[in-house]
């Protein structure tokens, strides 16, 4: 594992970060068992947030006897100064710490978001002032949108920006990366699998390797996943022609439309299990049809409680027609249901 400084902040960090959202699945003791593999496999930078369940909390009894040897990043939704404030509180609380080494505003993807965020009694004077009085190091930024994110870092208020990166979203990697290397910014790469339409760890990390100034953070639930993708970290990188074409084949696959899985449409109004459904089509493409329908038969019927209200499109980060793809993935779904052949 090689070590790194995180920009602007000084920071030495691991070349590879731990992503909290999956600890929610785990109970204490397993979550602290994987955190702690983690660790002795050579990663220091673990990455959370305040709506991340009990995540922070888990993170807090792996590490609180051995604070200063890991560095952590949390962050909040919350806009308003005093809103802000309760959650930076409720994140030292949870960690088990007396400070945070970066927090970051979490998912900055619109404008009245930003707007906000800055005016007087935003989120912005709560986080300067936690960072004067030392309960937070850095200040952070999170966003799923490039025009904002393009946005947030040539405001030079920021110590590190995370978005989405990987080999099917890339994005990111001319402008954003440019420009935040430029300013000194630390870089963190959620979503290296693609919420996990990317179910080849060896491809995706031969593709972020090669990325040596973006920390990728994958979210670990065992510690079996833990050890295979620390063991990428044991040899030196090489992307072959036949990984090239692996790559191409998921782009394929998955077209320009996809869910990555953020769950931030959920939960739907009228009960549309809407993550699972907007995966159909994938799931059919990796399995036979016929497995397809009985895999997916519970997720797909409920599909037709969508009435088209427009709540899950108000959430959707990535501005995704959800119901239009929601109504095609269900023809699909009828289409193999039936026997019939997919058009």
């Amino acid at each position: 594992m090689r070590y790194v400084i995180f920009g602007k902040t000084g920071l030495k960090v691991s070349e590879l970060g731990f992503g909290g959202i999956p600890l929610i699945r785990l109970n204490d003791e397993l979550a602290v068992k994987v955190l702690r593999r983690a660790y002795e496999k050579g990663v220091t930078l673990y990455d959370t947030a305040n709506m991340y369940l009990d995540s922070e909390e888990k993170i807090g009894k792996a590490f609180s006897d051995m604070r200063d040897k890991v560095v952590i990043a949390s962050k909040s939704i919350r806009r308003d100064a005093a809103g802000m404030a309760e959650h930076i509180e409720k994140s030292l609380r949870r960690l088990k710490t007396d400070y945070i080494d970066l927090y970051q505003l979490h998912q900055v993807s619109e404008e009245k978001d930003w707007n906000a965020i800055m005016a007087p009694g935003g989120a912005m004077e709560a986080l300067l002032e936690a960072r004067d009085k030392g309960k937070i190091r850095y200040i952070g930024v999170t966003s799923h949108s490039l025009v904002m994110a393009l946005k947030l870092v040539k405001t030079d208020l920021f110590s590190t920006i995370q978005f989405p990166f990987n080999f099917i979203e890339i994005a990111a990697k001319e402008e954003l990366h440019k420009i935040a290397k430029e300013r000194h910014l630390g870089i963190l790469a959620m979503k290296p699998f693609a919420g996990g339409m990317i179910d080849n760890a060896a491809i995706a990390f031969k593709f972020l390797r090669q990325h040596a100034d973006v920390i990728p953070i994958p979210g670990f639930d065992s510690v079996e996943a833990v050890d295979q993708v620390a063991s990428f970290y044991q040899s030196e990188n090489a992307v072959t022609p036949c990984d090239i074409d692996i790559m191409d084949r998921y782009r394929t696959e998955l077209g320009k439309q996809f869910c990555r899985r953020c769950e931030y449409c959920q939960p739907c109004p009228n009960g549309v299990l809407i993550t699972p459904a907007m995966g159909y089509r994938v799931i059919a493409l990796r399995m036979s049809p016929d497995v397809a329908v009985k895999f997916s038969s519970v997720v797909m019927e409920s599909v037709l409680k969508c009435d088209r209200c427009g709540v899950c499109l108000e959430k959707c980060p990535y501005n995704l027609p959800i119901p239009d793809m929601l109504n095609t993935h269900y023809d699909l779904y009828k289409q193999h249901r039936q026997g019939l052949p997919t058009r």
